[in-house]
């Protein structure tokens, strides 16, 4: 079965200002987005889904996914601040969604098949693509286990996920600074935990320094079975009681693949990659970016024009 790329894209980058989903940074007026779609269809996916927001959907619709027609499925889905589990409502003066993990769970109903994760304006590189093809491609679908149930479940339904592992010095902005989730592994080379570090300035990495820039980091890049779902559904719901009625609380993927892992509900198996990410975290980092791909094209590992 080939695996599906669920695309995140329903922000709309408030440091940045704009659908910066749309910007183009390749030489044929490719955006971020474009070349991790042309990396998953060569790493064997079949599928991509959109998590967008429906106020800018004929604009994605037209300007961004149009091009993908022939060359891969198309889907969206659809993140709004009302789409709850029955029994919760949003409060009245809420004006953003509930986060990364509640924009997964919002497409919940359109998966049995394995499928990544990403963020649509993160660039991960063709080895990210390649190592997630070829785990999720040996992955069947799972139905998983009922988390309301109260009990762990057996080590043989314990659900087989991954993630892909950046090192922090390919990972920084030269225009302010990030927040990194940095990994830890046990001896399997399974993800243990991920501790959220905010305020990483690039002066702070290198020998010596806060950071050696050798950490592992999270950046949002995963690979899934079905069985996300059910532990998915059941962290949000949590969430929803005890913050739902706070206006600007996030229910955030990481953390709740996190609980999965402590939970015994999930191993994460670590695929580590040296590539390099590319980020518009700041619009300076446009024309970083913009080189970055133009030195990739040249040296091949991307031709002149994707689509």
């Amino acid at each position: 079965m080939q695996p599906t790329l669920l695309v995140l894209a329903a922000g709309m980058g408030s440091r940045y200002g704009g659908l910066k989903q749309i910007d183009p940074v390749g030489p044929s007026g490719e955006t971020v987005l474009d070349y991790a779609v042309f990396d998953a269809i060569r790493s064997g996916f079949g599928r991509v889904v959109f998590i967008i927001r429906r106020d800018f959907e004929e604009l994605f619709r037209t300007q961004v996914a149009s091009k993908y027609a022939g060359r891969i499925a198309v889907d969206y889905v659809f993140q709004a601040v009302d789409a709850l589990p029955d029994g919760f409502t949003a409060p009245a003066d809420r004006e953003k969604p509930w986060g990364t993990g509640h924009a997964v769970w919002c497409a919940r109903e359109v998966f049995t098949e394995p499928f990544a994760v990403i963020n649509a304006d993160d660039f991960y590189g063709a080895d990210s693509f390649a190592q997630l093809g070829k785990f999720l491609s040996a992955r069947t679908p799972s139905p998983g286990f009922d988390p309301m149930s109260g009990h762990p479940p057996p080590r043989s339904m314990v659900a087989e996920f991954a993630m892909v592992g950046f090192r922090l010095a390919n990972t920084l902005s030269e225009n302010g600074a990030v927040s990194r989730g940095v990994c830890t592994t046990n001896s399997a080379g399974n993800l243990q935990s991920i501790t959220e570090q905010t305020g990483i300035h690039a002066s702070e990495v290198g020998a010596g320094l806060t950071y050696s820039g050798d950490e592992i980091v999270s950046m949002n890049c995963w690979g899934f079975t079905s069985a996300l779902f059910a532990g998915l559904d059941r962290q949000f719901r949590d969430f929803l009681a005890n913050q739902g009625r706070e206006l600007k609380s996030e229910f955030y993927l990481p953390a709740a693949v996190s609980t999965m892992i402590e939970r015994r509900e999930a191993d994460v198996k670590l695929l580590a990659t040296d590539s390099s990410w590319f980020g518009v975290t700041y619009r300076e980092d446009q024309p970083h970016v913009v080189a970055a791909i133009a030195a990739l094209v040249k040296a091949g590992t991307y031709p002149e024009k994707l689509f």
